[in-house]
């Protein structure tokens, strides 16, 4: 099969590029062909593509693109031009341009889509008025005619079924994973804590994505500002790119002084983000929205403690392995969170082993991007059988 994904692939975008990777990296293996079709801002750091596969870039049209995301007249054009070369054409997000383009377009390859947690209430209901008049020109009708939605878990199942009123059939489950080797040998410790003038005796608190109130940022400044009396030697790390909540971190940080113990680092990539993970005692995400998080994943498979809420896009797995505290989205339940798993590191170990259980026994890329690669060939097989 020749697969094109469409995704504004970039290293700010964060978990839906290291997702195609992986699962890049996977079906190249087995002999199909992917290309990658990325809407990008002139500056934007584009992700790295995996060997043989081919990255597209198309520029985003501009200012029409700063109202609706991802606009490109580079991309419907390419499209135009290639979309008939495909056997299947993968959506990552709703919302956008490129959710909506293979549908202007006739053309027979099986249209999947991936909701990455679009459709959750504090989504939804961000830039609401945007998202109304999406939903009333096309956005429902669209989703009800792709031949394959994939949702990662029950709860996005129920944000679907509650958006279009009804469960579509096209609709599977299918939960994203790791390339778990990446992470078998982590660099040295002390690297990280060494570029950032962290001593060895800190406690580490590492946040890891982009500055979005979707986060919890809101929730975590505050968090550790309750806690760090009680905790003297806590550092916490924040990790990633500007998204609208940078200056509200570093208005914080400068009205209650904690300039030496909350340390805005930028975004990691590469051997930095390992380094971080080597150093870190614990991974730290209230997120009020999320598709599925990767970093999340990540620190799982590190063997790092996490605080995290229920919406980081596993949050049943998280309950049935007790792999994490389950922070309530509220500054009193991260504190309490934080606090527990430094203060108590037998608590801390069962819960990073647990998590590293749940990860290698669910989430392991080999398993889950064949699952996905069978419900392709099975939409292909039975669009094949109608055309008879």
């Amino acid at each position: 099969m020749r697969i094109l994904n469409i995704c504004a692939y970039t290293w700010a975008i964060g978990g839906p590029a290291r997702i195609i990777y992986d699962h890049t990296t996977e079906v190249l293996a087995q002999g199909h062909q992917v290309d990658i079709l990325s809407p990008m801002t002139p500056g934007e750091k584009m992700y790295p593509a995996p060997e043989g596969a081919r990255l597209i870039p198309c520029a985003r049209t501009t200012p029409l693109s700063n109202i609706y995301r991802e606009f490109s007249l580079e991309m419907y054009q390419y499209l135009k031009a290639h979309i008939h070369e495909y056997d299947v054409v993968h959506m990552h997000g709703i919302w956008h341009f490129g959710s909506l383009a293979p549908f202007l377009i006739p053309n027979k390859a099986v249209k999947v889509i991936t909701i990455h947690g679009l459709l959750d209430k504090w989504a939804v209901a961000h830039s609401k008025w945007k998202k109304q008049i999406v939903t009333a020109l096309y956005q429902k009708r669209l989703l009800g005619k792709a031949d394959l939605i994939q949702i990662n878990n029950t709860d996005e199942e129920e944000d679907v079924v509650r958006y279009l009123g009804y469960r579509p059939k096209n609709m599977v489950i299918v939960p994203n994973g790791m390339k778990l080797t990446d992470y078998q040998n982590l660099p040295a410790k002390g690297i990280f804590r060494r570029k950032h003038q962290i001593p060895d005796n800190k406690q580490l608190i590492l946040f890891m994505g982009r500055l979005n109130i979707k986060k919890g940022l809101d929730l975590l400044l505050p968090a550790f500002n309750k806690i760090f009396k009680q905790v003297p030697d806590a550092i916490l790390i924040l990790a990633g790119p500007d998204d609208g909540y940078q200056a509200e971190c570093e208005t914080f940080i400068q009205k209650h002084q904690l300039s030496d113990r909350i340390k805005l680092v930028g975004m990691l990539t590469d051997t930095d983000k390992k380094e971080a993970f080597s150093d870190a005692s614990l991974f730290v995400l209230p997120s009020y929205s999320e598709g599925f998080s990767i970093a999340v994943l990540e620190a799982m498979t590190c063997k790092i403690p996490a605080v995290v809420s229920d919406r980081v896009g596993f949050g049943d797995y998280i309950k049935r392995y007790d792999a994490a505290f389950l922070t309530p989205l509220n500054a009193d339940g991260v504190a309490e969170g934080i606090l527990k798993i430094l203060q108590d590191k037998s608590y801390a170990d069962n819960v990073a082993n647990r998590a590293y259980k749940m990860v290698t026994e669910n989430f392991d890329i080999k398993v889950v991007a064949n699952q996905l690669l069978e419900e392709y060939k099975k939409v292909k097989k039975k669009q094949l059988s109608l055309s008879i």
